[in-house]
């Protein structure tokens, strides 16, 4: 259940000195495959972190070996120092592997780096080193669990999948408990595949997963700088699947993923699914989604219980969808509290004592529906955000 259960790669996590507890915080994956495509979607952030901007050059290229990981740090908004860190945790990387094997020969353009943690603080590079010749030296198939471990910062464990294919899979793990956000859920994420799949076929497969997984995942509204989902692919099984085939597993993987992310939001006591129907297109409904998802007054409404369809229907208001506000339908856990925009069934009869909420709207304006993933707010969210990171 893990980046390595496919075949083709390694992957290792291990402590470095970035994190202050002595908890793992260097995670390497490496695809040893006859293939070695890349693709990844990034955060939509204008301010982007330095390893963001190396990244996005290295999938350009269409070509990686390995995947360089690093919690306890951002290097995000450290200027052009910032930057060069990363080209060299790329370079040390590519001259550390190619030393450590006869296989492999690569430069720095064939490492991908992703970085996460306080904004603002250059890494120190003395420990983060010395830390990606430790992670090399523990490579092994039996790696990815560690390496999942080692992305971690509030999140209170570590997020793994994998999806089957007809004879391949994709495996996967991601990082992610707050500034949970679109463009791109607030995130790192690996994923891998041994099936045989070019940088076109991995890229639209990636987009076409991002859109309707971690896309519409809305935590708390706020964007990172440092948002990354990379998938790697090795060739290793031999089967080259359908774009259909491939896109579904690759979709499977980041729908599980994205759900783990929601499930372990900073302070949440609820994990809620707005779902938009009879809306007049997809961008209608994802857009009345995710303004329910990120109004404060439904959140807190949640973490108190209340079912209060009225902040739904304020919430579902400010967006510009069409629809006629005499129209609204609102379900709370199958309860449907409001029906043509007015009060409806007996809101006590609504349960919110347990941990899932499914919020159901309809816009009684056409077709199209979605999805949209959300949390409530309580008290602890402040405390678990007192330290600003990515």
């Amino acid at each position: 259940m893990t980046v390595t259960t496919p075949r083709g790669f390694r992957a290792a996590g291990v402590a470095a000195g970035l994190k202050s507890g002595g908890a793992a915080d260097v995670a390497l994956v490496v695809n040893d495959g006859p293939d070695a495509g890349i693709a990844g979607v990034f955060t939509a952030n204008r301010v982007k972190a330095a390893p963001v901007l190396w990244t996005r050059q290295v999938v350009r290229g269409g070509v990686a070996r390995a995947v360089i990981l690093n919690s306890g740090g951002a290097n995000a908004c450290t200027g052009p120092a910032g930057f060069q860190d990363t080209h060299t945790t790329a370079e040390h990387t590519a001259a550390a592997l190619t030393s450590a094997s006869s296989r492999l020969r690569l430069g720095a353009g064939d490492v991908a780096v992703c970085s996460t943690g306080l904004i603002g603080e250059r890494l120190p590079m003395d420990k983060l080193l010395p830390g990606v010749r430790a992670a090399i030296r523990a490579l092994s198939r039996d790696g990815g669990a560690a390496a999942a471990q080692a992305i971690m910062t509030t999140d209170t464990r570590p997020k793994t999948t994998v999806a089957a294919g007809s004879g391949w899979t994709v495996g996967g793990m991601a990082k992610g408990a707050g500034m949970l956000a679109p463009a791109m859920a607030t995130m790192l994420c690996v994923l891998t595949t041994d099936a045989v799949a070019g940088p076109a076929a991995l890229d639209t497969a990636l987009r076409a997963a991002c859109r309707v997984t971690f896309d519409r995942v809305d935590s708390d509204g706020c964007m990172s700088t440092n948002d990354t989902v990379l998938l790697l692919a090795s060739g290793a099984s031999g089967v080259e699947p359908t774009e259909a085939e491939l896109a579904a597993a690759v979709t499977a993987a980041c729908h599980d993923l994205a759900q783990q992310l929601i499930a372990d939001a900073e302070g949440a006591t609820k994990q809620i699914a707005i779902e938009v129907v009879g809306a007049a297109d997809e961008d209608d409904a994802v857009e009345v989604g995710r303004s329910v998802a990120r109004n404060n007054l439904v959140k807190t409404a949640l973490f108190g219980n209340d079912p209060n369809w009225g902040r739904i229907l304020a919430a579902v208001g400010t967006t510009a969808a069409a629809f006629e506000p005499d129209a609204l339908d609102v379900a709370v856990n199958g309860v449907w509290v409001c029906r043509s925009g007015t009060a409806a069934e007996d809101r006590s009869k609504v349960d919110l004592t347990g941990r899932d909420v499914a919020i159901r709207i309809d816009l009684h304006a056409g077709d199209a529906q979605a999805t949209v993933w959300t949390n409530d707010l309580s008290h602890a969210y402040v405390h678990e955000n007192s330290a600003y990171s990515t």
